[in-house]
């Protein structure tokens, strides 16, 4: 069993893998947070990977696919602020590995 790393410093800010991430704390509440209310950067930068490997994607032929497709980096941001950060960690670096297997699709491609 892992429940030793319970509460245990990770890297940079991220003090705990089973709490959600904040890099400030503000002593005022935010909507759609749960406490600690602060940045989550963390998941920020996870909406950020998945809008650009939307971009870097294909388009769909179908219009209403291709909005949906843009639209759910922002929903799964806003789904993902209150998740552990260790699950968003897992999909960060699953994002990164994607983006970089898309690119070099795409440069053999092109």
């Amino acid at each position: 069993n892992s429940i030793e790393l319970r509460h245990a410093p990770f890297v940079l800010w991220i003090k705990d893998l089973s709490a959600p991430d904040r890099l400030f704390s503000f002593p005022f509440q935010i909507p759609f947070m749960t406490p600690p209310y602060g940045i989550p950067v963390l998941t920020l930068i996870m909406g950020a990977s998945m809008f650009l490997q939307q971009k870097m994607t294909p388009t769909p032929g179908d219009p209403a696919q291709a909005k949906m497709m843009m639209l759910l980096p922002i929903v799964f941001t806003f789904l993902f602020i209150n998740f552990p950060s260790g699950l968003v960690l897992y999909w960060l670096v699953n994002n990164i590995l994607s983006i970089a297997q898309q690119y070099r699709i795409n440069r053999q491609v092109g």
